[in-house]
């Protein structure tokens, strides 16, 4: 029985793509995450929820070192992407943040084209040999983002002429330009109207066939929607982390039962 018991375990981290432990941050004296233990699995979309300011954005910021960008900020502990350690000092974040594509909360498209917007990652990456494979490259990214048939035919007009969805919907595309492995996204639809919200909802949908898709949101109910993993963070901690279904229906913690239920928040 032991045996078996290893063999499972043993499939189950083959499907892990982001291994934490042990994960704190600081700013400055602020204790902002204490000891975070989470793997996240590979072509699966991971929620993270939870009141503001209990450290979720701030976690989700370890996956690419955005948190290296603030001088007040410390990370202590071990994250590794398919084993190799993104905090080893021999690690370009650079490098990295072309393996991580981050979406944030506003639309926040360059003052360029369409088209350059979505070329900018892979010609600074050197991704494209010649004018031919960035040509693919921006469509196949377009269309990944579900922005193709809008765009197609104004590639050359400003980023920012676009609507609001159409917009976060280009920075998706920009992320995915650049042939990441996960994509982290910060409540990505918190800008956005009900209709754009939901384009963007099937799009992470879709997504999660290529990509480990990472999500902080505000919404209960899109957690449930896009997820099938959710972690449950408070005051810093991971409290609980499952199958979106059963933390919803069947939380092991009377925090999680709280929040859920609307007591704290």
């Amino acid at each position: 029985m032991n045996d078996m018991r290893l063999i499972d375990r043993a499939t189950d981290m083959t499907d892990v793509k982001i291994a934490a432990r042990g994960v704190q941050v600081f700013y400055g004296d602020t204790h902002a995450i204490k000891d975070v233990d989470v793997d996240i699995q590979d072509k699966t979309v991971t929620a993270f929820i939870g009141p503001s300011g209990c450290g979720k954005s701030t976690f989700l910021r370890c996956l690419n070192r955005m948190n290296d960008t603030i001088d007040s900020a410390r990370v202590e502990g071990d994250i590794r992407i398919d084993g190799e350690d993104i905090y080893d000092r021999r690690v370009d974040p650079v490098q990295l943040r072309a393996k991580v594509g981050m979406v944030f909360q506003k639309p926040n498209p360059f003052p360029k084209s369409i088209y350059d917007n979505v070329a900018y990652g892979p010609k600074i990456h050197g991704l494209a040999k010649n004018r031919t494979d960035l040509d693919d490259i921006v469509e196949r990214s377009l269309r990944r983002a579900a922005l193709w048939d809008e765009a197609k035919d104004r590639l050359q007009e400003p980023g920012t002429g676009l609507s609001g969805g159409q917009q976060q919907r280009l920075c998706i595309a920009r992320a995915v330009a650049t042939e990441p492995e996960v994509l982290l996204m910060d409540e990505p639809c918190s800008a956005l109207d009900p209709i754009a919200t939901s384009q963007v909802e099937e799009l992470i949908d879709e997504l999660r066939a290529n990509y480990s898709v990472v999500i902080v949101t505000h919404s209960m109910q899109q957690a449930a929607r896009v997820s099938q993993k959710t972690a449950f963070f408070h005051l810093g901690n991971l409290v609980e982390y499952g199958e979106t279904g059963q933390i919803f229906t069947n939380p092991q913690d009377s925090r999680t039962e709280s929040y859920i239920t609307g007591r704290i928040g």
